[in-house]
């Protein structure tokens, strides 16, 4: 274990680690394709990731699921769609908690006033900078619509 090493990913690893002991086999299955996409992402990336690296991970897995869900309906296969809501309920526990639209809108005035962004050209830094803090707590299209807007 590094020094460096993301407090969510040791979670997720001691998760899988109970699970494997409590016998959880569709949960044990859930969690070690969460770490599986975590080291895949590593890999390609040649680093470790870190606690919002993985959310970034969390939740592109998550909005896969909801895409697969509404998929899923329109085939009428509730089998599957059942999985799926399964899969969300062992994945969301390690999304930190929502931010509400006011904290979102301040976070994004004071990222701008620090920054001192003014133009459109400076929304790449403003975005860098916002993601640190609220990626997995906002969705990130909606806060980079919102930069952009302000900036516009």
């Amino acid at each position: 274990m590094s020094a460096v090493e993301s407090a969510l990913k040791l979670t997720i690893q001691n998760d899988i680690k109970t699970a494997m002991r409590s016998h959880e086999k569709a949960r044990l299955g859930v969690l070690r394709l969460l770490a599986a996409e975590i080291k895949q992402r590593e890999v390609d990336e040649r680093k470790v990731l870190t606690d919002v690296d993985i959310l970034v991970v969390l939740d592109k897995m998550l909005k896969q699921r909801l895409e697969s869900i509404r998929q899923y309906q329109l085939g009428g296969r509730q089998d599957l769609v059942d999985q799926e809501v399964f899969e969300i309920s062992i994945l969301e526990p390690y999304k930190p908690q929502a931010m509400d639209e006011a904290d979102v809108d301040q976070a994004i005035h004071a990222a701008i006033t620090a920054l001192q962004a003014s133009t459109i050209k400076d929304m790449g830094k403003v975005i860098a900078a916002l993601r640190v803090t609220l990626q997995g707590r906002a969705d990130m299209t909606q806060v980079s619509a919102k930069v952009k807007a302000k900036l516009s």
